[in-house]
C-alpha cells in the first residue's frame, strides 16, 4: 500500500536542509506567482536550490526560483519557499505537498501562503488582496491517500477551521494599522492549468467561492494533518464574474497584476512575521 509519505525519504531531506540551515525557524512563507520579491524586505543567511535536496520534486513554473530560503529580519529567522510543485505540472498531490511534510519536520508551525487568483466575486478589482476563511476543493487527487503514519497526524484530519484564526486576526489588525484593504474569501482549488470558462467561472461563484486557483488547496490539507497554523493570502490578477468583465488572460498578464500588488502584500506579510 503507498504511502501518503516515505518516511526514509523525509529523513533524508530533512537532514539535509538541517546541515545546510544554521538556525530553525518557526514560520514559512510560500511565495506564489509574481511574489518572490518578499526576499528582498529580508537578510539573506543560505539558500538551497530545490534540485540539492534529496527527493524534492522540481518546480517548473518559470515564474518560480525553485528554491529553500532561510532568511532574517531583526532577531527572528524565516523560511521562504521560492517555488511550488502543482499538480497541473503532473505530480500527484501527495508529490506536490512533499515541501510540507519537509516543513514540518524542520521545526516550522506557522506556514504564510501566498497565491495569484481569479476573483469570482463581483465586487472584486485586479491587484485586491484576499484573506482566505476557507475553501472548496476539487482536486481530482488528495495529498493523505495511502497509509497514515499515526505518529505524524491523524487520519482523517478536521478541516472546520484550516485557515487559523488568530493569525487571520494579526493580519485584519496589521492591515487595519497600514490603512490597507484587506478583503476575505473562499478560495475554490482545482488542478488546471487551463483558465476557466464563463460556465465555469459562473458555477465557481453559484457554488459560493470568492476566487479560483490551481494550487494551495493540497498544501493547506498537509498542514492541516500536522496541526500548523495557517494564514493565507491571494492576489486578485484578473476578474471573472459576472461574464462580461471576463478578457483574454495569459500568464504574463497574471504576473505583471501580481507584481504591481506585490510590495503591499509583502509589508503587510513582514509586519506579520514580525509579531510571531
Amino acid at each position: 500500500m503507498k504511502e501518503i509519505v516515505d518516511l526514509d525519504q523525509l529523513k533524508e531531506s530533512t537532514s539535509f536542509v538541517k546541515s545546510r540551515f544554521a538556525q530553525s525557524a518557526k514560520t514559512a512563507i510560500v511565495l506564489g506567482t509574481g511574489l518572490g520579491s518578499l526576499e528582498q524586505d529580508f537578510t539573506l543567511v543560505e539558500s538551497i536550490k530545490y534540485k540539492e535536496i534529496p527527493h524534492m520534486p522540481s518546480s517548473t513554473t518559470e515564474s518560480h526560483k525553485g528554491a529553500l530560503i532561510l532568511v532574517q529580519k531583526d532577531d527572528g529567522f524565516y523560511i521562504l519557499v521560492s517555488g511550488r510543485f502543482h499538480i497541473y505540472e503532473g505530480y500527484s498531490a501527495a508529490e506536490s505537498t512533499y515541501m510540507i511534510h519537509l516543513l514540518h519536520a524542520i521545526g516550522v508551525e506557522n506556514l504564510i501562503i501566498t497565491n495569484a487568483v481569479g476573483g469570482v466575486n463581483p465586487h472584486y478589482e485586479e491587484g485586491e488582496l484576499v484573506m482566505i476563511t476557507d475553501h472548496i476543493n476539487l482536486f481530482p487527487d488528495h495529498p493523505l491517500r495511502g497509509k497514515n503514519h499515526e505518529a505524524l497526524g491523524p487520519k482523517f484530519p478536521d478541516m472546520s477551521v484550516a485557515y487559523d484564526l488568530s493569525l487571520r486576526a494579526l493580519a485584519n489588525e496589521e492591515a487595519k494599522s497600514m490603512s490597507l484593504k484587506l478583503m476575505e474569501g473562499i478560495y475554490f482549488g482545482w488542478a488546471g492549468p487551463s483558465l476557466e470558462t464563463p460556465a465555469e467561472y459562473k458555477m465557481i461563484h453559484v457554488l459560493g467561492a470568492d476566487v479560483v486557483g490551481m494550487s494551495t488547496v493540497p498544501e493547506v490539507i498537509v498542514a492541516n494533518y500536522y496541526g500548523m497554523k495557517v494564514l493565507c493570502f491571494s492576489v486578485v490578477s484578473n476578474v471573472c464574474f459576472p461574464p462580461g468583465r471576463i478578457k483574454f488572460t495569459t500568464v504574463e498578464d497574471v504576473i505583471s497584476v501580481v507584481t504591481k500588488s506585490a510590495g503591499k502584500l509583502n509589508q503587510l506579510i513582514l509586519k506579520i512575521c514580525l509579531r510571531l
